[in-house]
């Protein structure tokens, strides 16, 4: 039995921690209510502490070269190049061979494997790695992504405690144990618990996921498909698409577009040509029509009929396009970029249609806009083309130095796979590393710069991976943590809820130190977290009878308890792609959080002491 020591020393209060627990106090209104936008509100907090004396200018900006921070930006780019090089979809398909389009058996699946990979690396790697799966399957499935991430996303946390390898505070728990001459932990200690957090924590969006979880598009998809509606709203185009076939009859087969007058005389453009199982996109004016050809046609209805008349054609009356094409191809403007190698040349000689298959419609070249034939006028830098053409073309035009891609598009499904086995090669690498014993940022962003140097991504690439609202949401509020711990504040609160009777009931002990290590972990890494209340943990068992060992276990174990507020990393990467508000964390996160608690209080209660 040890030898009860006397109370926790108590943290005096002070006006440098009444002002930081002000500030906190103000944090968790503005998070609540959505006052302001979570980066934003991350930043203010950021830029006040000093301002208020709280912490020195030097450690304002601490947060951005954490490794935490380092690490998520290195985290958004692997996941971009596993997405580009088509490693994903080798992911997706067997799944959805699996689970079809059925929303639960997607959720327990890849909430499983996300768990499995949480167990032996880090929790934000994991969700890294099944990020991009996931947002594939929701459009093949047209399953919004705000019901499948936040489960996976959850159960990824909760897989981190599956070992003693799996999250920063387990890792650290041994290390804190020997400074407290208690003796540590095997590395599947902890697996009974974790298995069951991960079991209570898909059966709970089994059951409840159509009660807690938002039906929200992805911001990065609304972004996408609002900016082709304001193009076509701004540049007036022609958004329906009509088909018609060349008869026997017709006089136009033997005939090339430019001699039909598709642009002259109808204002129409032809964006392809089918005949038999071969479609060409954008045929060039030379191209000779023959019978048999379907030509998919842009422009008003009222032309259309004209030029289906005038050349006896037979117009089809199914949908104009069918479901596959419009997913393939879209509208997209190109500008003439500095020093670009094409500023000078007229369209004529680009020969867009030929090189590139893909259609001009518009040319704006200073203030004049030119809808006619455009073919002739010399290209300068800063002019514009709206085109239309397979997304695949748009992205390869916007890729050399000849074009730049203003508008946002997507990758077509069943693009070709770019680079597959050098991209999982650098992830790879980076998971190797990482599980070697590396410094988690220097072992991922060792990875995401082989991306670059193998030529998985161009560097352009990987900075557009970057979330920086993700990004500085994490960097905002590390400060607040460093300001908690240099002023007292983090110490003042704990010894305050610690400050029990000698010889109180354990499970009250228990709860009230999940509790603790729950709050804490919301607003400042759980990394430091757990250094902070492992030791007061320890005092505390040491005077009340309840293993301290078993108590720094359960501190350990709920600072992963972390899913109220997108703070968390792995919240945080998900947010903008689930296109999750503050609002949805604290719904569904306060629920996990109690199951949570109740899982790893009763285990410890039951089994450890």
């Amino acid at each position: 039995m040890l030898t009860p020591q006397p109370s926790i020393i108590t943290q005096a209060m002070t006006p440098d921690i009444a002002l930081v627990l002000a500030v906190l106090v103000v944090t968790i209104v503005l998070f609540v209510t959505e006052a302001m936008r979570v980066d934003v509100i991350a930043i203010t907090i950021m830029v006040a502490l000093p301002w208020l004396g709280l912490i020195q200018p030097a450690e304002t900006f601490s947060g951005l070269a954490s490794n935490a921070v380092v690490a998520i930006i290195a985290v958004m780019i692997l996941s971009h190049g596993l997405d580009s090089s088509g490693v994903v979809g080798h992911i997706t398909r067997p799944v959805l061979r699996i689970a079809g389009t059925n929303e639960r058996k997607i959720v327990a699946m890849f909430s499983a494997v996300a768990a499995v990979i949480s167990a032996i690396m880090q929790n934000i790697g994991a969700a890294a790695l099944l990020l991009p799966a996931m947002l594939r399957v929701s459009k093949k499935t047209s399953i919004p992504a705000s019901r499948l991430l936040m489960p996976m996303g959850f159960v990824a946390i909760l897989g981190g405690t599956l070992t003693l390898v799996g999250s920063g505070p387990l890792i650290i728990l041994n290390d804190l144990l020997g400074q407290a001459g208690q003796e540590p932990y095997g590395l599947f200690s902890v697996t009974p618990i974790g298995l069951a957090l991960v079991a209570g924590g898909i059966i709970y969006f089994l059951v409840m996921g159509k009660v807690v979880l938002p039906s929200h598009t992805a911001l990065d998809d609304n972004a996408t498909k609002s900016s082709e509606h304001d193009m076509i709203e701004t540049w007036k185009l022609p958004d329906t698409m009509r088909r018609c076939t060349i008869p026997k009859e017709s006089h136009l087969a033997g005939m090339s577009r430019e001699e039909a007058g598709l642009w002259k005389t109808y204002r129409l453009h032809i964006l392809s040509l089918k005949q038999d199982d071969e479609v060409v996109h954008a045929p060039w004016r030379f191209t000779r029509l023959s019978e048999g050809q379907e030509l998919r046609i842009l422009g008003d209805e009222d032309d259309f009929k004209r030029f289906v008349d005038d050349y006896s054609l037979t117009a089809t009356s199914e949908p104009p396009v069918d479901q596959q094409d419009s997913k393939s191809a879209c509208f997209a403007e190109l500008v003439i970029p500095p020093h670009s190698p094409i500023a000078g040349k007229t369209m004529r000689q680009l020969a867009l249609r030929d090189t590139h298959r893909v259609e001009p419609i518009i040319l704006l070249s200073g203030k004049q806009q030119h809808r006619s034939d455009f073919s002739n006028i010399p290209l300068g830098v800063g002019d514009v083309i709206v085109a239309y053409g397979p997304t695949e073309n748009l992205i390869a035009m916007g890729d050399n130095r000849k074009f730049a891609l203003l508008t946002p598009v997507d990758k077509p499904e069943g693009a070709p796979d770019r680079k597959p086995l050098r991209a999982l090669l650098c992830a790879g690498v980076a998971v190797v590393l990482a599980l070697s014993g590396a410094h988690l940022s220097v072992a991922l962003f060792s990875g995401a710069l082989g991306m670059v140097l193998l030529k998985v991504m161009p560097m352009d690439d990987a900075y557009k991976a970057v979330d920086w609202r993700t990004v500085f949401l994490l960097a905002g509020l590390i400060p607040l943590g460093v300001a908690m711990e240099k002023t007292g504040g983090a110490k003042f609160i704990a010894s305050g809820m610690m400050q029990l009777p000698h010889g109180g009931n354990p499970l009250v002990i228990l709860t009230g130190v999940a509790i603790l290590a729950t709050l804490f972990s919301l607003f400042m890494s759980n990394v430091a977290a757990t250094v902070l209340l492992v030791p007061l943990v320890v005092a505390i068992g040491q005077s009340s009878g309840i293993s301290p060992r078993t108590l720094a276990l359960l501190v350990a174990v709920a600072a992963s308890n972390s899913f109220i507020l997108p703070t968390h990393q792995v919240n945080a990467l998900l947010m903008g792609p689930g296109g999750y508000h503050n609002r949805d964390y604290v719904r569904a996160g306060s629920i996990m959080s109690v199951i949570f608690i109740v899982i790893a209080v009763g285990l410890i209660y039951f089994f450890y002491l």
